[in-house]
């Protein structure tokens, strides 16, 4: 049962239906605390991997809809998929009527913000939902976690940011040679 379940706005949007956009790359603990914790909230999730073609990726698109899936199927009611262009354009292409947005540390809130107020002038009908990050993930980033796993072999070290899971694919794309 979702927050709102199965009711549709005016614009015919479903806040059953909820879309956590991000980049993934690589996924963290602290985007599958998010993802965990949206899923009780809504009948449908929809993790979307943003796609930027001018930003340099550590995983590809299609590595990262694995690795999304790999932790996050024990999760019925979440699905993976790729978009490119305005996030909020994705979201109603779904049918969605809800954006979710994670929030680390409180520096976080001015950009999020700012970027809610831009998707409510692109698309009134969608809502953003914000959930804090638990403070063991707060300070988790990618950044921070491909710095980790270049400078210690330790992969304890690195399940403290990262899926278990993850942890391969991550240390065999440092390993590799940028092309």
């Amino acid at each position: 049962m979702s927050l709102n379940s199965s009711h549709a706005d005016a614009g015919g949007l479903s806040h059953s239906i909820a879309v956590y956009t991000g980049s993934f790359d690589p996924v963290t603990l602290g985007h599958l605390h998010i993802i965990e914790r949206a899923s009780k909230l809504f009948d449908t999730l929809v993790v979307g991997i943003g796609i930027n073609a001018d930003k340099k990726s550590l995983f590809n698109p299609e590595e990262r809809i694995e690795l999304v899936q790999t932790i996050s199927n024990h999760l019925p009611n979440v699905r993976v998929q790729t978009f490119d262009g305005l996030a909020v354009d994705f979201v109603r292409s779904l049918g969605a009527g809800v954006m979710v947005r994670g929030i680390r540390p409180l520096t976080d809130i001015a950009g999020e913000f700012t970027m809610m107020m831009a998707n409510r002038q692109l698309d009134a009908d969608i809502e953003t939902v914000f959930l804090m990050a638990d403070e063991r993930f707060a300070h988790v980033s990618s950044s921070l976690l491909k710095q980790i796993a270049a400078l210690s072999e330790n992969d304890d070290h690195l399940a403290k940011f990262v899926p278990r899971p993850i942890i391969p694919s991550l240390r065999a794309k440092l390993a590799a040679p940028s092309v």
